[in-house]
């Protein structure tokens, strides 16, 4: 009878680790390593996040861009070293001046045929956004707002409002 993961202990360069699996030999960091470049080729992906962000009065925050038109959930790329959650941070950061109240919610994962066959988008529902500071014009933000559901800006574009739906209640569909 096997014991539960947390219980086995392995060998690792004569250390016992509790509950950890045993590093990698050599021929496998060489596989990793000789490998990952030829699937990064053969299969690469675009991973983006964005938030429905909600103030202490459930508006969402919404940012209308300077370089695509209509009013967007605000968010951006996932870079190179940097996990989901560092990039939504950063992004409502820098797109609205925005702070997390606790932690952010992964609500549902898409793909974005629009912008290529290869672009991922994770979204997160944060409900309780602080604003440190109103968002000023800059190169990429034109405008940025906390606006009511019920009463968004002329041309939010049809999937932000697909996704609030979807937050509401609505099935979540697998495309952006």
């Amino acid at each position: 009878m096997s014991k539960p993961e947390h219980l086995v202990r392995h060998r690792d360069g004569g250390k016992e680790r509790q509950g950890a699996t045993p590093r990698r030999g050599l021929r496998e960091r060489l596989m990793v390593k000789v490998l990952h470049p030829f699937f990064l080729l053969k299969r690469p992906m675009i991973l983006g996040v964005r938030a429905a962000a909600f103030d202490g009065q459930g508006r969402v925050f919404l940012v209308r861009h300077t370089y695509v038109s209509g009013w967007h959930l605000p968010g951006g790329g996932v870079e190179r070293g940097e996990s989901a959650g560092q990039a939504l941070e950063k992004e409502l950061r820098e797109e609205g001046n925005l702070r997390v109240n606790g932690p952010p919610q992964l609500f549902a994962a898409y793909l974005n045929r629009a912008a290529s066959r290869w672009d991922h988008v994770l979204l997160y529902h944060c409900s309780s956004v602080t604003q440190d500071a109103p968002k000023h014009a800059d190169r990429e933000i034109a405008e940025a707002d906390f606006f009511p559901t019920d009463r968004l800006p002329d041309g939010t574009t049809a999937a932000t409002r697909r996704r609030l739906e979807e937050l509401n209640g609505s099935t979540p569909s697998p495309y952006w």
